[in-house]
């Protein structure tokens, strides 16, 4: 078994998608439209066969509440300090920038997409 995706429910899809896409260099693998469910299912990720994100977007829904059990989705960068410097550059928004972990050596950040959900940075060891 593996892990194929991790779906997320998102206000605006081209938005979202742009974020995705543009500021955190994923690839849009597809877009697909369900007129009679009334929603469109779109998947990103980096094209190597590992784990994509899903993003569903219900027509005239134009925002979800978070919760508190939803925690982050993690993604290994080479370097996390040049990985924010790219985000915000691009216009993202870094919640936590790079630096290591509290009670630990492995170097981490954290970005938010146009949701709000948390994208956590973890810089590959050498």
């Amino acid at each position: 078994m593996k892990i194929l995706h991790t779906m997320l429910r998102v206000g605006d899809l081209d938005r979202s998608i742009a974020f995705y896409t543009a500021v955190l260099d994923m690839k849009l693998l597809s877009r697909q439209d369900y007129p009679d469910g009334k929603f469109t299912l779109a998947f990103v990720g980096y094209g190597d066969g590992n784990s994509e994100i899903e993003l569903t977007h219900n027509w005239g829904v134009e925002k979800y509440e978070l919760g508190t059990a939803y925690g982050h989705i993690a993604v290994e960068v080479d370097d996390a300090y040049a990985a924010c410097e790219r985000v915000k550059a691009r216009g993202g928004r870094v919640t936590r920038e790079a630096g290591p972990m509290k009670h630990g050596s492995t170097v981490i950040a954290f970005v938010e997409d146009p949701d709000g959900y948390k994208v956590e940075f973890i810089q590959r060891k050498a």
